[in-house]
């Protein structure tokens, strides 16, 4: 439970805001612990027990009754959930309310440490193409790792300021800017939030907000959304930023319906004769933390860019395969016959071919960190699978599959020794509950555990 005083200048905000009464209520939901929350991966087809009631807002949105020990199931490491706040899940209602096309390219520009793009992920799905990125590179460690677990395929790992998308005007159906902000809506899940917030990093906040949605603004090709959203209350970084956005670029808004009894709360600013709606999630009138988000289309006379076939895609390290040894390899893996292949050292990464010009285009400009599905590598003439592909969607066929109890899915996800029973030699798929949770290789006299160091389980 949260210890450390609310900020004086954020109560006198808030009461002004709220008044007297919505400020002391919701300055006693700040006390109270924070409901858990999880959205299912809709592609892995399984359901932890502890699951309890429905987020309204979300499809595949949970509550729990209680917040159980992820590091200890492994279906959470094999990607079949996300743990998330219930908040941000409303942008699967967005998504659904207005109909953005599910084959839409689509742009997470500040997207560790993964809740947001895992959402943006499963909404595309096998047919569109999203671009997931992060400018830190530690919390884009953390963006690639949970991309991997969801395991669709369908996203570009990017780690890249703002500033480098300059040449991708017109380029995206969707740009979400999940803005870095003062907090406030985490005064009740993070104490440290309380203590680092003054009104003095409100404003700090709000010129790196106008700098991100300077760049951004112009990435939605006509027709196309830009979502803005924050975890803080105060209009100087939520309004004031709509505010901005359409000074520097010709958007329309985009009201969202939602049913009265959600709590949530519309807000309406009238900018140039057009009203404008943002929409505020308070932890005494929700059951989930703050949030706010607006969401604006661009017109459909807007410049649009369209990236053209090149000749020959020449990248540093990533190369593309040939048509043959392509053709070659899906056979042999098992892959859906629509399907481009590129290697990087040596390795082998699946991507959809749908996309393979706005993948190559997306190249020349940013600096990639992991793409589509990485399968594997040759080492003289055997095919060693990568764990990437372990936990992908796609099927692994032509391997043993064993399935673990739980106390030894445990010990292959810490990384020990697993001694089991009647294994064929080679590589093993082991899974739980019917999910793969990734690779072993019995090699007679003993065997391998495949699963990444980096990733293991440290705690008993």
């Amino acid at each position: 439970m949260p210890e450390t005083r609310l900020p004086e200048a954020f109560e006198l905000r808030m009461k002004n805001f709220l008044g007297e009464d919505g400020f002391q209520k919701l300055a006693d939901s700040l006390e109270k612990e924070p409901n858990t929350s999880v959205r299912l991966n809709p592609f892995k087809k399984v359901q932890p027990e502890f699951l309890d009631k429905k987020v309204p807002w979300s499809n595949s949105g949970y509550f729990l009754k209680e917040r159980p020990s992820f590091t200890l199931d492994p279906l959470f490491h094999a990607g079949c959930y996300y743990v998330q706040e219930a908040s941000s899940m409303y942008i699967d209602h967005i998504l659904n309310q207005i109909k953005v096309p599910v084959e839409g390219v689509f742009l997470d520009l500040s997207a560790a440490p993964g809740g947001k793009a895992t959402l943006l992920s499963s909404y595309l799905g096998g047919n569109g193409f999203l671009v997931a990125n992060e400018v830190i590179k530690s919390r884009a460690n953390i963006l690639k790792e949970n991309i991997i677990k969801w395991g669709l395929g369908n996203t570009l790992v990017t780690q890249n300021d703002p500033e480098h998308f300059s040449g991708l005007e017109g380029f995206f159906d969707l740009v979400l800017v999940d803005a870095p902000c003062s907090g406030e809506g985490m005064f009740r899940k993070d104490p440290d939030a309380r203590s680092e917030w003054s009104p003095e990093n409100v404003s700090l906040c709000a010129l790196r907000q106008e700098r991100i949605l300077d760049r951004a603004g112009g990435l939605v090709k006509g027709g196309g959304y830009l979502l803005y959203s924050t975890c803080t209350f105060n209009t100087q970084e939520n309004e004031e930023m709509l505010k901005f956005i359409c000074a520097e670029f010709d958007y329309e808004p985009v009201r969202i319906s939602n049913d009265p009894s959600w709590g949530i709360v519309e807000s309406e600013l009238e900018i140039d004769g057009k009203f404008y709606y943002g929409y505020r999630f308070y932890p005494h009138l929700v059951d989930g933390e703050g949030f706010f988000i607006t969401v604006l289309k661009r017109p459909e006379k807007a410049p649009s860019m369209a990236p053209k076939k090149t000749k020959d895609f020449k990248h540093p390290y990533i190369k593309s395969i040939g048509n043959q040894e392509c053709q070659n390899l899906i056979a042999k893996l098992g892959l859906p016959q629509e399907s481009i292949l590129y290697s990087v050292q040596e390795s082998y990464f699946w991507f959809n071919p749908t996309f393979q010009y706005s993948f190559e285009y997306l190249t020349r400009f940013l600096n990639i960190r992991y793409f589509g599905i990485e399968l594997g590598k040759f080492n003289k003439n055997q095919f060693i699978p990568n764990h990437e592909w372990a936990v992908s969607i796609f099927d692994k066929n032509g391997f043993e599959k064993f399935e673990l109890n739980k106390e030894q899915a445990l010990s292959f996800l810490r990384k020990e020794d697993i001694h089991l029973p009647d294994l064929h030699e080679g590589w093993i798929l082991v899974t739980f509950k019917d999910i793969p949770l990734g690779w072993l290789k019995n090699l007679g006299n003993r065997v391998n555990n495949y699963y990444p160091k980096e990733w293991r389980i440290r705690n008993k």
